[in-house]
């Protein structure tokens, strides 16, 4: 792994300020509160196409995916933003299951692929340098 540099360090302070608007901290709120679907019906009962909450939902799933872009695009030291970003893994963890079931109904076979990459990389990550730490987290965040 890359020692992680000061441009690092700024991405994810911007980053961080992006989480902080009121419309995105709202939506990441309800995030977490709200969103534990199991199937992609359960997804378009909580979040129905034109409603708040599915923009709530798309704010909060394209934000992280953006997020993870700039891992997967090698512009952003994965090990600093592990370290400091645990709420995109608590997304991932809600939506793995759902993703190739949204890819499908959607014929979008890169929906949500950065996420997904970074996802898994997060899980890696955990299970090399806390041990037991991703199962304990994903029980109690709803995975």
């Amino acid at each position: 792994m890359s020692q992680a540099t000061y441009d690092d360090a700024n991405l994810l302070l911007r980053l961080y300020e992006i989480r902080r608007e009121t419309k995105m901290r709202e939506a990441r709120a309800w995030f977490v509160a709200n969103f534990k679907p199991k199937s992609l019906a359960d997804i378009q009962e909580l979040c129905p196409p034109g409603s708040e909450n599915n923009a709530r939902m798309r704010m909060v799933l394209s934000y992280w995916d953006m997020a993870a872009s700039f891992i997967t695009a090698g512009v952003l030291n994965p090990e600093l933003f592990f370290a400091n970003n645990r709420e995109m893994l608590l997304v991932w963890v809600r939506v793995r299951k759902l993703i190739p079931e949204m890819r499908a109904a959607y014929k979008d076979p890169a929906n949500s692929e950065n996420l997904e990459a970074v996802g898994q990389q997060y899980i890696a990550y955990l299970e090399r340098t806390s041990p037991g730490a991703f199962e304990a987290f994903s029980a109690r965040v709803g995975g």
